[in-house]
């Protein structure tokens, strides 16, 4: 709690509440994730009622078409969404943490999502079909769910890069060629925090952090997330990102002349690097019944053709089909990273950031 306060707290800005009149699993006790005190399960759509606040660190583009089909599933269910960055809603939680004001918070990575495990932040819920999904992206304790799988990419300009010069690794944007020609996120946006975790667990520290000041000395330029890198590449401002995978399709979508290189993936690389997207239920948040129903519907089909369908990721749900064009992750090699694991030492992570002076 203290880290988060000490180098966060003053990227607090005021954030807006979106009220709108839009809009079971099992409560499994554990040792330090409190189990919530209704226990029954969501039998259902017309028994749950009332409130629902979600922190989001979701863009409200992203995650409103989820709340408007929850909500038509639920009408009798009002939600408060409240958006904001990640680091930004997990201050607020941790200073609400003695009388919650949230029922459920969503974020871009497992993360933040693991800290405030560790603090005591949520409380303990399995949701329906949890089983279904890989057990990695399944919290401690049942503090925390999966929802969606990111790749980090490479996204370059057609009209500047050629297929057969794009970097294949993320080690070659360090290349002096490509010097001031590179857009990235920088070390408050949680897909790049998450990938310098799992560096840090495949490569160790050191190696790590002469990469992060290889791309510091190339002169790349860190935004604050990767909405500004993608446009940035489309219109030819830079030649290269580095961004989650979506934003690719994101920005092909939009006309723009972008090609994708899924890095790493020759003899000896390191393999495709993934994080995850995640959502719990706040320890003592008003309105559990709903929060439940929400979360058993973000894993559920529905929910997760919805992240799919309107944002380009991959489902935690095998059965659930990719949105046309996207690549399979079948197609490569991943990481060999536990990514819970990789994201249970934020400390270091965000230290290690720091000592560097990454923007």
């Amino acid at each position: 709690m203290q880290h988060f306060s000490k180098k966060l707290i003053g990227l607090l800005f005021v954030l807006a509440l979106l009220v709108s009149a839009c809009g079971g699993g099992t409560a499994v006790p554990g040792e330090n994730a409190p189990a919530v005190e209704s226990n029954s399960p969501v039998e259902n759509e017309a028994g749950v009622s009332g409130n629902l606040v979600i922190y989001s660190g979701r863009s409200e583009s992203l995650i409103q078409p989820v709340l408007d089909a929850f909500q038509a599933k639920y009408p009798n269910v009002k939600i408060l969404l409240k958006s904001g960055s990640n680091s930004e809603l997990a201050n607020a939680l941790i200073e609400e943490q003695a009388n919650p004001q949230a029922d459920v918070f969503v974020t871009t990575e497992i993360f933040t999502i693991q800290s405030l495990y560790q603090q005591g932040l949520f409380a303990s819920y399995r949701p329906v079909g949890a089983d279904l999904l890989p057990a990695e992206f399944i919290g401690p304790e049942d503090s925390w769910v999966g929802l969606t799988r990111r790749a980090r990419v490479i996204m370059y300009n057609t009209e500047l890069v050629g297929a057969d010069e794009a970097p294949q690794s993320i080690f070659d944007l360090t290349d002096p060629k490509w010097q001031g020609q590179i857009a990235a996120a920088g070390s408050t946006n949680g897909g790049m925090q998450a990938q310098i975790a799992a560096m840090r667990q495949l490569l160790g520290d050191e190696a790590t952090q002469e990469w992060l000041t290889g791309l510091m000395v190339n002169e790349v330029t860190f935004f604050g997330g990767h909405t500004d890198v993608r446009k940035a590449v489309g219109a030819g401002e830079f030649k290269i990102g580095l961004v989650n995978h979506y934003y690719y399709y994101l920005q092909l979508a939009e006309g723009s002349p972008v090609g994708i290189v899924f890095p790493d993936q020759g003899e000896g690389q390191i393999g495709l690097i993934c994080n995850a997207t995640s959502a719990a239920i706040v320890n003592g948040g008003k309105n559990v019944t709903a929060a439940q129903a929400f979360l058993d519907f973000l894993i559920s089909e529905e929910g997760q053709k919805l992240f799919a369908e309107g944002n380009y990721e991959y489902p935690m749900l095998a059965s659930v089909p990719l949105r046309e064009g996207v690549e399979p992750l079948e197609n490569f090699r991943l990481a060999d990273v536990n990514v819970a694991e990789a994201a249970l030492d934020l400390n270091g992570t965000l230290d290690l950031m720091e000592a560097i002076g990454l923007p």
